[in-house]
């Protein structure tokens, strides 16, 4: 297992994962440094999104433990795991914003559910990250008035509105062509840099794996089975991951 130092923000151990007595996740064992961007790959349905559903407390393993700034967040009870995900932002594949809603009021929307902003302070906010996304002129349009790349950022900015600790990216750049794609990694990673926060990103996209990722991990057979930089990664000779990361049907990935 890869060395983050000696503080990790979040840090699982031994979790296992059960769905109709398949081992989604067994026993795997994975750390994520503080303001680092870790990319998770694997092949769809590996349980990529279950990693990240137990990492937010959304589900809760049959063993192991999760531990975020040393917490066991497995023992938290549902006051304690809400106040935990306060400090978790989301961007989700679809981007998942209320089309009844203008850009402005879906980003604002996190500040006005869990804070007592004035509304001037919000407004500030929002200009502010709607800014860093490259999106300040776009506050009272619609979602249907967006292409998919501005509804990305969007969705981007409202993930970053609360100052989260870490942000988690489920296939950011699906559906984007290679340009607007780029865009995305590129904000991923100003984001991080500008905002010292820590990125979590499932992705199937290779190219944009390489570029986000800090570190990049492989989920196979429920367990981490990889990690490392994106150089050692392109050299490894692990089978499993290089016929992953070459994109090839013969090896021992098999389709499911």
């Amino acid at each position: 297992m890869r060395n983050v130092g000696h503080d990790p923000i979040i840090r699982l151990r031994g979790v296992t994962k059960i769905f109709d007595h398949r081992r989604v996740l067994d026993a795997l064992d994975l750390d994520i440094g503080k303001s680092e961007n870790l990319v998770i790959m694997g092949q769809s349905g590996c349980g990529k999104s279950v990693l990240l559903k137990n990492v937010t407390g959304l589900i809760k393993p049959e063993e192991g433990e999760i531990l975020f700034n040393g917490e066991d967040i497995t023992q938290f009870n549902r006051k304690k795991l809400f106040q935990m995900r306060m400090r978790f932002g989301m961007l989700f594949q679809s981007s998942a914003l209320f089309d009844s809603m203008s850009v402005g009021e879906n980003v604002a929307l996190p500040l006005r559910k869990h804070t007592r902003m004035a509304e001037e302070e919000v407004r500030s906010v929002v200009d502010m990250k709607l800014g860093l996304v490259g999106l300040k002129k776009v506050y009272d349009k619609y979602p249907a008035e967006l292409s998919g790349g501005m509804k990305k950022r969007v969705g981007l900015a409202r993930a970053v509105v609360m100052e989260p600790s870490v942000v988690l990216y489920d296939e950011p750049t699906t559906g984007l062509d290679p340009i607007m794609a780029d865009v995305i990694n590129e904000l991923i990673r100003n984001l991080q840099k500008e905002l010292q926060i820590t990125s979590i990103v499932v992705t199937h996209d290779i190219r944009s794996a390489y570029k986000i990722g800090d570190y990049l991990a492989m989920l196979h057979g429920g367990k981490i089975i990889f990690s490392g930089t994106p150089g050692e990664i392109r050299s490894t000779d692990h089978p499993v991951v290089r016929q992953f990361i070459e994109g090839r049907a013969e090896g021992p990935i098999k389709p499911v």
